[in-house]
């Protein structure tokens, strides 16, 4: 039986051939990507992220996540025009924090809710000093010019 189904699979494939059905597919001609490599059990998480330019945090337990995004808090903040923006960014994250710490899962990784008032001052900081004109370069001052202590005597009036 396997015979006669493998032969009607041979045929379809011949026909679909003098059709022209194969000609011009994408790839054609190009080697195979991959091919080469040793075997990787998540090529397909792999190319499903990137072929959708997903970020590979996706992957990561909910803490390690969530400690990702505490790291990055500081550069997230850091454009933000008010101070209500910042507070609400970090109460967003702590929110996040505290839904996990009610019912935590994956790995036992410590997080801690951020210190909203400790963000806000260095947001401020940051505003301050980016805010502030650059000092200008003290303009350089050649030697002193010195007095002669010594007059010559004709020069005596």
């Amino acid at each position: 039986m396997t015979s006669n189904a493998e032969a009607r699979a041979e045929a379809q494939i011949r026909s679909a051939l003098e059709r022209g059905e194969f000609d011009n597919l994408p790839g054609a001609g190009k080697p195979i990507p991959g091919r080469g490599l040793p075997y990787d059990e998540s090529w397909w998480i792999r190319s499903f992220l990137e072929r959708e330019a997903l970020p590979s945090d996706l992957l990561l337990p909910t803490p390690l996540r969530l400690r990702r995004k505490i790291d990055k808090l500081p550069d997230e903040v850091r454009d933000l025009p008010t101070e209500q923006a910042v507070r609400a960014v970090v109460a967003d994250l702590n929110a996040q924090v505290v839904a996990w710490l009610r019912n935590p899962d994956g790995p036992r990784v410590v997080v801690r809710p951020v210190d909203v008032e400790d963000v806000v001052r260095r947001w401020r900081a940051q505003r301050r000093a980016s805010a502030a004109p650059p000092a200008a370069p003290p303009t350089p001052v050649g030697p002193a010019r010195r007095r002669c202590q010594w007059r010559l005597p004709w020069r005596r009036r």
